[in-house]
């Protein structure tokens, strides 16, 4: 379906076409009448398949410029993803009257208040510091319509729920709560009801986990042997950006150090830096000045690096839903995109687990230590034959 074909004011549907969304995706086309008729709605649907604009449009056109107040909340988990949606929401309604705002830890609170003083119809903020303004008494939300949760799955955990429990509190009429995510365990999915008030259900994962654009590829290797065979690997692949994941702050560092000598256009990035160096790290992936960065999950949920080739976990994920979110930074949008996985011995039955619930096929690069035999013929069939390529010369840098 065609973005053209929805009943979208022209000033919108010019904003869209700028930015080249003329197809719907299959989330923006089952969400996008639930969401304009005022429904609560939990929507699932894979990493990269267009959740912002799918929430962002139908929001924008229920906001009144004429009306001085916040009409639309949204909430997110990291800094990062609060300045990307702002941005999208800034795109979608650059041909309107609507203006949105982002608010986030990191960023000087006095020229958010002078901003949230002036004109704002749809804010953008992580719950810290929303709750900051909140207590300051800066903030109205007398006239919110909607309210929306986005990584949903994150934000409802041990750690952000109170907060969410009490922003959502503030809200004392009744409005409209959307839920978006890619994931949803079962523990959450009863504190997601919890939020929502006859809510439609929309999920789009729930025969297939792992998205079709993604290959997923898995080594078995000693601790010791990682970074020759991470060396080995990023040498034989045609890599366009790679995006390498440590499971824990020193871990990032520590792999940073000790690799740069060997790659270049290289950079990390965790929450234990200043937002400072964090936008600017991003900013430079993002323009394709960086070709490596190593990160913490920091940059594992919700953000879109449109020309990722490779996701790396060089620790292996804590959980599935952290190995999704993580691999989702690559195969966006139906590209096409490798994950490479290094698993030791006591990663097996974690590894056993994420096959059987992401519902994975997985390849593996060498020995397969699932395979009791691995005999020549048994590998033939549980290991996909690689050929190393050169790494391409400096300069010729494949682009989207």
């Amino acid at each position: 379906m065609k973005f053209s074909e929805l009943d979208l004011p022209a000033n919108i549907l010019k904003a869209l076409k700028k930015m080249g969304y003329e197809e719907m995706t299959p989330i923006q086309e089952a969400t996008y009448p639930v969401i304009f008729a005022g429904q609560d709605l939990c929507a699932l649907a894979e990493t990269g398949s267009g959740k912002t604009a799918a929430c962002a449009i139908p929001l924008i056109q229920k906001v009144d410029p004429a009306l001085n107040a916040i009409q639309g909340l949204v909430l997110v988990p990291t800094r990062e993803l609060c300045m990307q949606y702002m941005a999208e929401i800034e795109k979608i309604a650059s041909t309107t009257h609507v203006i949105p705002y982002a608010v986030y830890g990191g960023f000087d609170k006095k020229i958010q208040i002078a901003k949230l003083k002036q004109e704002v119809h749809i804010l953008v903020a992580t719950p810290g510091r929303l709750i900051d303004l909140l207590y300051d008494g800066i903030l109205s939300f007398a006239q919110v319509k909607c309210a929306i949760l986005d990584e949903a799955d994150e934000l409802l955990k041990v750690g952000f729920l109170e907060d969410i429990e009490f922003i959502l509190s503030c809200i004392l009429h009744e409005h409209q709560t959307l839920l978006f995510s890619a994931t949803m365990p079962d523990d959450i999915k009863k504190l997601a009801h919890d939020c929502l008030r006859d809510p439609q259900h929309i999920s789009l994962i729930t025969d297939r986990v792992a998205p079709e654009s993604i290959e997923h590829y898995f080594s078995y290797t000693h601790p010791k042997q990682k970074q020759i065979e991470l060396i080995k690997y990023l040498e034989g692949e045609d890599i366009n950006q790679v995006l390498v994941f440590c499971n824990a702050r020193h871990m990032v560092d520590s792999l940073f150090r000790s690799i740069r000598k060997d790659l270049r256009d290289i950079d990390y990035m965790h929450a234990g830096l200043t937002q400072d160096k964090r936008s600017a790290t991003i900013e430079k992936f993002r323009s394709g000045k960086l070709r490596y960065l190593i990160a913490s999950d920091v940059a594992g949920r919700g953000l879109d690096f449109s020309h990722v080739s490779h996701v790396i976990n060089w620790d292996f994920p804590r959980d599935g839903e952290q190995y999704t979110h993580r691999t989702g930074r690559t195969g966006r949008m139906g590209r096409k995109g490798k994950a490479f996985t290094f698993v030791s011995k006591h990663d097996l039955p974690s590894f056993r687990k994420l096959i059987r619930s992401r519902k994975i096929t997985p390849c593996w690069i060498g020995k397969d230590p699932l395979c009791e035999n691995n005999t020549p013929q048994d590998r033939r069939t549980q290991t996909r034959k690689r050929t190393f390529r050169p790494r391409p010369a400096e300069g010729s840098k494949k682009t989207e």
